[in-house]
C-alpha cells in the first residue's frame, strides 16, 4: 500500500501523475534510502491512470502519511453529547462525521480529522481519554476504509418524531461546534452525516427529534444558526433507506 503515497509524492514534486504500478520504484527507493542514507534514482514507468482512481489515491495517501485519522468514538446517547464531543475537536479540521441513533444508552460516532503530524493525533487521543471517551483508531482498517463509512446509518427504531434537514457548513475548523452551540441542548440529534469533499462548503445531513406541536419552532432555531437549510423529511431517498 506504500505505493499510494508515492503517487502523491511524485505529483507534488513534478506535477505528473503516475499509475500505482509506476510509483512502486519510488516507494521502494524511499524505504531503502531511509535505511541506507544514500542518494538514489528511481525510474517511473507508466501513467496508465484513469480519473476514477484519483479519489482512492487521495484517501489512502493521506492515511498512510498520517495526514488523516479515522476513529470510532463512544458517547452517551443524550442531548448535548454531540456538543461536548465537538468541543474536543474545536481546533481540528474534521473531514468526516457519521452518526445514527441506534441504541438508547450509547452511540458510536465515526470521526475523521485532518492532522499535520502523528503528534497532533496523540494530543487528541489524550484529550479523548481525559474526558473518558472510549475510542478505536480505524485509520488503516480496511473494512472501515472500503465499506463502513458508506454504511453508517440505516433505519432507526428509536428515532421517532425525526425530522431531517440538508445543510451547508463552511469548510473551516470549528464550524460544527459553532452550529451545535447555536442549536443548544434543547434538541436531540438522531442522524448526522458530513464529509469534506474539498469545496468551500461541506454538505451535511442532520436528523433532529421534534416532538413539539409547533413545527415552526425547530425551523426558527435552525435559522438562528445562520446556516442555510432545507427540510428533507419527505424526501423519497430518506423514506426508503433511513426513516
Amino acid at each position: 500500500m506504500r505505493y499510494v503515497p508515492a503517487v502523491k509524492d511524485l505529483f507534488e514534486d513534478t506535477r505528473v501523475m503516475s499509475e500505482p504500478a509506476g510509483a512502486v520504484a519510488l516507494a521502494g527507493l524511499k524505504k531503502y534510502a531511509s535505511k541506507k542514507k544514500k542518494n538514489l534514482l528511481a525510474i517511473s514507468s507508466g501513467a496508465n491512470l484513469n480519473f476514477d482512481r484519483l479519489s482512492y489515491i487521495v484517501e489512502r495517501s493521506k492515511a498512510w502519511r498520517g495526514q488523516r485519522k479515522d476513529s470510532s468514538i463512544q458517547i452517551p446517547e443524550k442531548a448535548g453529547s454531540f456538543l461536548k464531543l465537538s468541543k474536543i475537536f474545536s481546533n481540528s479540521q474534521i473531514t468526516e462525521f457519521n452518526y445514527r441513533l441506534s441504541d438508547p444508552n450509547d452511540a458510536h460516532v465515526l470521526v475523521g480529522i485532518k492532522t499535520k503530524s502523528a503528534k497532533n493525533f496523540i494530543s487528541l487521543k489524550n484529550r479523548l481519554s481525559k474526558n473518558h471517551y472510549p475510542f478505536k483508531d480505524l485509520t488503516k482498517n480496511e473494512i472501515s476504509n472500503d465499506h463502513l463509512r458508506h454504511m453508517v446509518g440505516g433505519r432507526s427504531t428509536t428515532a421517532r418524531t425525526e425530522r431531517v434537514f440538508r445543510m451547508e457548513f463552511p469548510e473551516r475548523p470549528g464550524a460544527l461546534l459553532d452550529f451545535l452551540e447555536k442549536l443548544g441542548n434543547k434538541w436531540n440529534i438522531t442522524l448526522f452525516h458530513y464529509r469534506n469533499l474539498g469545496s468551500a462548503f461541506g454538505k451535511v445531513l442532520v436528523g433532529i427529534q421534534d416532538s413539539s406541536k409547533n413545527k415552526e419552532l425547530l425551523k426558527r432555531y435552525l435559522k438562528r444558526t445562520g446556516y442555510t437549510f432545507t427540510e428533507e423529511t419527505s424526501n423519497i431517498a430518506y423514506k426508503h433507506f433511513l426513516e
